[in-house]
């Protein structure tokens, strides 16, 4: 047993926060005789300071809750009734192994796929933990483009994989651009760098199809159209360049293509864009005027950016602006997208594609209601299904097709999870995943440089194992013998970095276990500018508004594809930004909005995280009872009151909530925020329902807020 788990008197030990969230807090855990009594934040952490968000405050909470699953459980009923019984670890292996073993006899081991994400991020425990598991297996590759592989596709497509702005370095901005990101409920620890940007004499200007809490605290809130932000972006450019507010020195020196990209954006004037955006052309000149002469700017996207039909093409706008008007120059300016880019993962030892066998067919997990249902055409067919890390029911698009998929009596599930959530309710075997408290990990941030270590702070309960552990077993059951299946934890940590990278100076395996957290080896917040004079890492150095990487096709990012670096190139896709509409629009669509004539829009919950803390009561009371917010003119027409029951439908599916009428959402425009649970909805349905599987423009990226319904009340309220 480490010091840090003996069970003498009071103990803090130093962790860090698990959830897929930019702001990756660094954390201190009471513990007192083997249990762990505090949660807290870290006050000495430059970035996090010492706060923790709602989402993870009551954390003990999650970690002794009287539903966690602590034991492996073999079902008894039938799938879905959540009717289990508990049986033991070895049991549960022989069970998997035998038909793991007997699938792949029968049907080829491509008649098996993982389904995973990050349900934890740590690089041990996280996306890729799985990964050689299933490559040696031989199984079906599944494809994890949930969020940002079209915004990482586009984002690398014109700057390369740079982390861009310093999340830090914002308090040096002059004018703060926030698209698609309402920082105060998903990236929370950020906004103070901006609020002291504000007290220094910096603007915020928030563009989001609502008024969100971010966008509420902002100087300037510009409500635009879902799915149409590129034509925003595009005008602006327009503006710039017409307007002659461009940076000709930087552009000369650091980008290629400027005469093409001046060429493109001629067709998109501000009057265009007003039609497409229904944000009045005077201020989308005003926007382009003060973006380009408040030097040093910055740009902060958010995920929602990419989930439309044209969300690469959005986010190739949005990366080329900095580079027009010189933003890059100074600390505080460019675009702050994913720092996760200066991090030296040594991702290929955690996926280890070089154990998959070539050819093997792909399935994104997007398409996998299709792909259990028999919708989508494979041979063999898709006969058992491990879940990890993930709950699709609630986060996966279709979800009807999806149930029927997963209630099919000839389809062996596995899921591991910490409670029997809307997806583990349909699972043959279910294992007992530990928390973060309970586990090793290390981890990068997609938020902030920082390197964290997570020491397990109290022993497993019950007969909880850590997803490594899990692999372990699993890879032994089946006689896997290669050594990275036998690796200890703390053999993985040492693969976890490129140590050796300039990054990483200063810092070791041992310096993190004793301090938490330490900065990546780059310069201090007030000097950190990086592409001052270019230097940026694509094929020619600079910003590409011609985009060189185009003539590869539509390709995915390789972190987002289980196990898989090998991509082969698809068509060439347009070198320039321009502008794909949304594909269930009013405008694009006047057959399908004559039925469903309003736009969905399925933001992240305040106190949820995904589907995670969905459960807990604690965080229900923060988030309340699921609702919609629709504008008064939309509830009229409709005869709907604040509080009554209405039901969200369009040819996918359904699902029934509380309206909750509030200017707060432009007409035409519904928000339901996602992360409550089916099993727990009157309608026994959520969101995903009714959202698409269609993928956007670039990286397989989903179109969640590309979506078409009709809302009534219910027959019945």
């Amino acid at each position: 047993m480490t010091a840090s788990l003996e069970k003498t008197s009071s103990a803090t030990v130093r962790g860090a926060c698990p959830q897929d969230c930019p702001d990756t807090c660094a954390m201190m855990v009471t513990v007192r005789d083997g249990k762990a009594v505090e949660v807290a934040g870290d006050p000495d952490h430059p970035f996090t300071r010492g706060g923790l968000c709602v989402k993870v405050d009551n954390y003990l909470d999650r970690v002794y809750s009287t539903d966690r699953v602590l034991f492996p459980l073999r079902r008894t009923g039938p799938k879905g009734s959540g009717k289990f019984e508990r049986i033991t670890w070895d049991e549960a292996l022989d069970e998997i192994a035998a038909r793991f073993t007997e699938i792949s006899a029968q049907d080829g081991p491509e008649a098996i796929m993982p389904c995973s994400y990050l349900g934890t991020q740590g690089i041990l425990n996280g996306l890729n933990v799985g990964d050689p598991f299933f490559a040696k297996l031989g199984a079906t590759i599944a494809e994890r483009t949930y969020c940002d592989s079209g915004s990482c596709t586009a984002y690398a497509m014109t700057i390369g994989d740079t982390a861009g702005v310093d999340p830090e370095s914002m308090v040096h901005s002059n004018y703060i651009l926030i698209w698609a990101c309402n920082v105060m409920s998903t990236n929370l620890h950020l906004w103070p760098f901006i609020a002291e940007a504000r007290k220094r004499g910096a603007k915020v200007v928030v563009v989001d199809p609502v008024k969100t809490r971010t966008a509420k605290a902002a100087d300037w809130h510009l409500p635009i159209k879902p799915g149409t932000d590129t034509a925003l972006a595009l005008a602006m450019m327009h503006v710039i360049i017409r307007d002659g507010l461009t940076d000709d020195d930087y552009i000369a020196r650091y980008t290629v293509g400027f005469d093409e990209l001046a060429d493109r954006v001629a067709q998109y004037p501000p009057e265009w864009a007003a039609e497409e955006t229904g944000i009045p052309a005077e201020e989308i000149e005003r926007l382009a005027r003060e973006y380009a002469g408040a030097q040093p700017s910055v740009i902060r996207i958010g995920v929602a950016v990419e989930r439309h039909a044209g969300g690469g093409q959005t986010v190739r706008a949005l990366s080329c602006l900095p580079g027009l008007v010189g933003a890059w120059r100074k600390p505080g300016g460019g675009i702050l997208q994913l720092p996760l880019w200066a991090f030296p993962v040594n991702w290929g030892a955690m996926m280890r594609p070089d154990m998959l066998t070539p050819g093997k067919r792909v399935v994104n997990q997007f398409l996998l209601g299709e792909a259990l249902t028999g919708e989508m055409e494979l041979d063999p067919p898709i006969n058992a299904l491990m879940v990890y890390n993930s709950n699709p029911v609630v986060v996966c698009p279709d979800q009807d097709k999806l149930v029927r998929g997963l209630s099919r009596d000839d389809l062996f599930t596995v899921v591991s999870e910490q409670f029997l959530t809307d997806t583990a309710q349909f699972a043959d075997i279910v294992l007992p995943a530990t928390t973060q408290l309970e586990q090793a990990d290390i981890m990068f941030s997609w938020g902030h440089l920082y390197v964290s270590y997570n020491n397990p702070s109290i022993e497993p309960l019950g007969e909880a194992v850590p997803n490594t552990e899990l692999f372990r077993r699993l890879a032994a059951r089946m006689g896997f013998t290669d050594p990275v299946f036998q690796r200890t934890d703390d053999e993985m940590i040492a693969e976890a970095f490129d140590w050796t990278a300039p990054a990483m100076q200063g810092i070791t395996v041992e310096s993190l276990k004793a301090k938490g957290w330490q900065r990546l080896n780059v310069p201090p917040p007030d000097a950190y500018a990086p592409h001052a004079e270019g230097g940026f890492p694509t094929a020619s150095g600079k910003v590409e508004f011609v985009s060189s990487a185009a003539a590869g096709g539509n390709f995915v990012v390789p972190l987002f594809r289980q196990g898989s670096n090998d991509f082969q190139p698809g068509d060439p896709v347009d070198p320039l930004p321009h502008y794909i509409p949304p594909r269930e629009s009013v405008r694009t669509n006047p057959e399908l909005a004559a039925k469903y004539p309003l736009n969905l829009l399925t933001p992240k919950s305040h106190a949820y995280l995904n589907s995670s803390f969905g459960n807990l009561e604690v965080h229900r009371k923060v988030q309340k009872d699921p609702t919609v917010l629709i504008n008064p003119i939309d509830a009229e027409e409709r005869d709907i009151t604040s509080g009554q029951r209405v039901r969200l439908f369009n040819d996918r599916g359904s699902f029934t909530v509380a309206a909750k009428v509030d200017k707060s959402v432009l007409p035409g425009v519904v928000v339901s925020s996602l992360g409550g649970w089916r099993k727990d909805s009157p309608s026994l349905s959520t969101l995903a329902s009714v959202n698409p599987t269609t993928f956007a423009d670039l990286g397989n990226a989903p179109t969640f807020s590309d979506t078409l319904v009709q809302v009534e009340p219910c027959v019945d309220a």
